[in-house]
């Protein structure tokens, strides 16, 4: 079972994944291209996948057979296990757990070929409603404080398969970066009582230089200290810290935006390796007034090297405001 050990200087914990142990020579391959035929989520291959734990089909359709569009499994090489408990421990001056969790798989399409972006409205609408299902579904169980949603594609990201697909995963304890982001939020709010994401969406409005795209509902906009060139973020216009709160016609927004937004960095960037992320509040601190769920979205086009890892400093060769006007401008 995988280990949660955790660093006793900064306090962050790390996923010690002894089911993926590899030796030293299995380092620094490049990973096997998939044929469509062999692809596990291609519909016509459900067998290949863990069963399914949910499914968005056609009426009548058998359990773990082809007629879906949106199907989730849980992922064939967990980097954390939903079976036990956490098991907390000392190891002399050390913490450590057992590597309790879930980590699931949300294939957006049965069709190897189409991106999210090439996908109907109303398919990346189901995706969304998959997303929010999958986070009510897991919050019921107790042993999880929070829930990452996110989407690696190209190898450069991090996927190693190109067919169209989200993870999810459930941790037992809420992540460092997830505390320091809820925190800072908070002092701001402390501060300031004002949210500090909503005083930003009326900053981008007021100024509108770094405004990539906006609707009803959400709006899209390059952050003002940018760590990734064209970096791009996607907000709710109300103020809302819980992704699972949304409503009928946001989700239709948000699939309006979602879409719009990854066919403009496909257009600008020539189709780049991308991560997306969806911010959420932990799961045992709900409606925070100080909080704002949202998505970054992060072409992978520089590398984070020595000075980055060293000193938490990111450089971004392109000033946020020349990558809003090249995104807002494609068509």
């Amino acid at each position: 079972m995988p280990e949660l050990r955790r660093d006793p200087v900064e306090g962050r914990w790390v996923i010690i994944s002894t089911e993926r142990g590899k030796r030293p020579s299995d380092f620094g391959k490049e990973p096997e291209e998939i044929s469509d035929k062999l692809c596990p989520f291609c519909s016509g291959n459900e067998d290949k996948t863990p069963p399914e734990i949910l499914a968005y089909h056609n009426p009548g359709r058998e359990r773990n057979k082809p007629g879906w569009w949106v199907r989730v499994v849980p992922n064939k090489f967990p980097a954390l296990q939903i079976e036990g408990q956490l098991n907390r421990q000392g190891d002399g001056m050390y913490d450590k757990m057992h590597g309790l969790g879930a980590h699931e798989v949300i294939i957006e399409t049965p069709d190897h070929t189409q991106e999210l972006s090439d996908l109907e409205d109303k398919r990346v609408e189901d995706v969304i409603w998959a997303y929010r299902d999958r986070i009510m579904d897991l919050k019921k169980d107790p042993r999880f404080a929070y829930i990452l949603v996110f989407k690696n594609r190209g190898a450069a990201a991090g996927a190693s398969l190109s067919h169209p697909h989200s993870q999810l995963i459930a941790t037992p304890v809420v992540p460092k970066r997830v505390q320091e982001e809820v925190k800072g939020a908070k002092n701001y709010f402390e501060y300031k009582e004002r949210c500090v994401f909503c005083d930003m969406i009326k900053q981008e409005l007021n100024t509108t230089t770094r405004i990539v795209a906006e609707n009803d509902d959400f709006l899209a906009f390059e952050p003002f200290a940018s760590r990734f060139p064209f970096e791009t973020w996607v907000i709710p216009k109300v103020h809302d810290s819980d992704f699972e709160d949304i409503q009928k016609h946001e989700a239709i927004n948000l699939s309006h935006m979602l879409k719009a937004i990854l066919e403009k960095i496909d257009k600008v960037l020539d189709q780049p390796p991308f991560n997306y992320i969806l911010h959420n509040s932990p799961l045992r601190e709900n409606r925070l007034p100080h909080y704002h769920w949202h998505i970054e979205i992060m072409p992978r086009l520089t590398k984070v090297a020595g000075f980055e890892w060293g000193t938490g400093f990111y450089i971004n060769p392109t000033p946020p405001e020349e990558a809003a006007r090249f995104l807002r401008e494609a068509e």
